[in-house]
């Protein structure tokens, strides 16, 4: 075993047709690979391979043909060794074997044919995943805090509820949770429980270095014994733009602190505070099915693929049934190659009712269905340990074994 893993190429590709051969060729030599490991085959070839061979540390394969693609995997899953990323090209558009790829550990699945620069792109993407994934262990013992971003593909359409309703779920379950509000002048997670910000996440971000347990306790407000809140309601035009780095230092700071740490994220702020992503271990992008959405949604996914290539990626539809939807929800999953995970239904007389008691749905009208969708986006983003217990039926232990 030991003369097997020493043997490791670093990259291999087994595709089915010669059009993708030729594409994929040149740029696997630009960027540092042996050519000469991109192979003809497909998924079949890389199966009667990999059973002779070491597995490569990066491996692309093409299910182009493939009658049963996951039983396919399942087979590579078979002769695979520990630590391979994989990237997997195919003729189908299907989007739940592209979510069922994804979920089980694929990096990307790209659908066929493909041009140049976007292989290219894959490839770097993966590439930086796999720098990623070496380190991967020892952060994971270092700490176990959740890092969960949330950002709006469009404002209005409820990020903040979304926030404040997890982070809720999370206290109630006994986790020490804490939210980061970013809006600066306009936040209103303090609001969804009836409470003043105060100035605390202005000092934090004017004296990052600062920030320790100390420092939150006094800074935080507390609508739960197990939930704080970082949040600000300056007048407009009064805060100076964060320093960089300032946002790191906050959040890792608030992870050294809390087992689950919320950031409500303005999406205009990502151009300028990309850092902001770094460590997060999922991201909720919430949506409605309007045609702008679905644009933003697909510049959205690149991006954070760039940024933050291990977080989890929870796509969430909020007022659903509010209006007409402009893109019907198939053809929006399909434009943006990713399901929706959870669908947030509209429903005006629970939301005032919470309103109303200065509670979060989930605690003021638990046995609603607004709140039960609440509890499943709870369940996804929750569920890490049973997600990998899950993705080891077949896939999961290319990646994981």
């Amino acid at each position: 075993m030991s003369a097997k893993v020493e043997a490791r190429e670093p990259f291999a590709a087994y595709v089915s047709d010669d059009v993708t051969l030729q594409t994929l060729s040149p740029i696997v030599g630009k960027l540092g690979w042996n050519q000469d490991m991109v192979f003809s085959g497909g998924i079949a070839q890389a199966v009667r391979a990999l059973g002779a061979m070491a597995c490569p540390e990066f491996l692309v394969v093409d299910l182009s043909g493939s009658a049963d693609p996951r039983a396919d995997m399942q087979a590579l899953a078979d002769v695979a060794e520990e630590g391979t990323l994989v990237l997997t090209l195919g003729d189908v558009n299907d989007v739940t074997l592209y979510r069922d790829l994804i979920h089980a550990g694929v990096f990307d699945y790209l659908v066929k044919p493909v041009t140049p620069e976007l292989l290219q792109n894959a490839l770097l993407a993966a590439q930086e995943a796999a720098m990623a994934v070496e380190d991967a262990p020892e952060q994971k013992a270092e700490t176990e805090t959740r890092q969960i971003v949330c950002l709006g593909i469009r404002g209005g359409l409820g990020t903040s509820s979304v926030v404040s309703n997890l982070a809720w779920l999370m206290a109630e379950k006994g986790e020490p949770t804490a939210i980061l509000d970013l809006d600066l002048y306009f936040g209103t997670s303090a609001m969804q429980f009836d409470l003043e910000p105060g100035r605390g996440l202005s000092d934090a971000l004017d004296n990052p270095h600062r920030v320790d347990g100390l420092f939150l306790e006094r800074a935080v407000v507390k609508p739960h014994e197990n939930l704080s809140i970082l949040a600000a309601e300056a007048p407009v035009g009064a805060l100076r733009d964060p320093a960089e780095g300032a946002l790191e230092q906050l959040v890792t700071a608030l992870s050294e602190n809390y087992h689950n740490v919320l950031v409500d994220v303005p999406r205009q702020m990502l151009g300028h505070h990309a850092d902001v992503l770094l460590a997060a271990t999922d991201i909720i992008l919430v949506t409605d099915f309007s045609l702008a959405a679905a644009r933003d949604c697909i510049r959205m996914i690149a991006h954070i693929k760039q940024a933050a290539p291990r977080a989890q990626i929870h796509i969430v539809a909020e007022k659903v049934g509010m209006v007409p939807n402009e893109v019907e929800e198939k053809d929006f999953e399909n434009s943006i190659e990713h399901s929706i995970d959870v669908k947030i239904p509209f429903d005006a007389k629970t939301a005032m009712a919470a309103s109303q008691q200065g509670k979060v749905i989930v605690d003021a009208m638990p046995n609603s269905k607004t709140a039960a969708a609440f509890k499943e986006l709870m369940g996804l983003v929750a569920a890490g340990d049973v997600e990998e217990e899950k993705t080891s039926s077949w896939l999961g232990k290319l990646l994981k074994k």
